[in-house]
């Protein structure tokens, strides 16, 4: 029995042995130690790995790298700019573009800056209207306002303040109210107070024009309150502007067709046009004194108003 357990014990051994060299594997301190005599080697500190770590996986031109430019001083144009920042602009570095509406009609206008203190503008202001046909007391009317200008002005904002004084010229104008009429047949009217009546056979027609540009180019001056271009980097500006163009007084022209009669009967009659006939000469002795009456009266109008809210959007052009 005791044979038996020692060649028990001789031919398991061996295995037992195995089985735990198996069971649990070397790490790498143990592989170092188990290395043949005179060959084993320390294994390498945190430090020497961070290192060695470092210059194997990171390029060399990134391992230190240069401190980042301050961006917000090296930007070109500054992004946001207080409603109030000012800043220094070189001439003809910034212009604008922007519409109105005001007496003048539509307004198209462009702005450069000059100096610090400076704007040019350019506009054009332009509208159409026409009433179409409509009958009236005996008078079928057309009526058409008219109105196309062009100017230039120079804007000066004095100690680059929020206000603004402009002058400049409006270069042309075509601004003007006409209305053709037909009086009804039979149709009275009256004229320097004398009466008058619509012949049947031709009625009375004409054309009158109330001209609005005696003098062109005529002379603006204006105020407001904006600048047609901010000085700083924002794009849109609202500016007003309240002032006047001295056009002189309106000037007006008639032009007569038909025959006119004096009595309600419609027998006295004459061609408008025939000044040797007494009736004709009555309705144009008339007519000449109600011109002078009513030019008279407009006399006196001798500017024209302006007054417009602008929306501007404003950019440079160069540096």
């Amino acid at each position: 029995m005791k044979v038996h357990s020692s060649l028990l014990s001789f031919i398991l051994l061996p295995g037992l042995i195995s089985a735990l060299t198996t069971a649990q594997a070397p790490s790498s301190a143990s592989a170092n130690m188990s290395a043949p005599p005179g060959k084993w080697e320390a294994p390498p500190s945190i430090s020497d790995r961070a290192h060695d770590e470092t210059d194997a996986s990171i390029p060399a031109d990134l391992v230190e790298a240069p401190e980042p430019a301050n961006s917000v001083y090296s930007w070109e144009e500054r992004g946001h700019v207080p409603w109030a920042a000012d800043e220094h602009q070189q001439p003809y570095s910034r212009v604008g573009i922007g519409a109105d509406v005001s007496p003048l009609g539509i307004g198209i206008k462009s702005a450069v800056v000059l100096t610090e203190y400076l704007d040019g503008r350019a506009l054009v202001n332009f509208f159409n209207f026409d009433s179409g046909n409509f009958e009236l007391e005996g008078f079928r009317t057309d009526a058409h306002l008219h109105l196309l200008s062009a100017g230039a002005a120079i804007d000066a904002y004095p100690k680059n303040s929020f206000w603004r004084l402009s002058a400049g010229l409006l270069l042309g104008n075509g601004n003007q109210f006409s209305a053709k009429a037909r009086v009804m047949p039979g149709t009275s009217f009256s004229l320097n107070g004398q009466t008058f009546y619509s012949s049947t056979a031709d009625p009375v027609n004409g054309t009158g024009v109330l001209g609005m540009h005696r003098h062109t180019p005529s002379f603006l001056a204006s105020f407001g309150f904006g600048k047609f271009i901010p000085r700083s980097n924002r794009h849109w500006s609202f500016p007003s502007e309240f002032g006047v163009v001295f056009t002189g007084a309106p000037t007006i022209s008639v032009t007569t067709a038909g025959s006119v009669c004096q009595d309600a009967a419609l027998t006295m009659c004459s061609n408008i046009n025939n000044s040797s006939n007494p009736v004709g000469a009555a309705f144009n002795s008339a007519l000449q004194a109600q011109l002078t009456k009513w030019r008279q009266s407009l006399s006196s109008v001798t500017v024209y108003p302006i007054f417009s809210y602008s929306a501007m959007y404003s950019f440079n052009v160069r540096h």
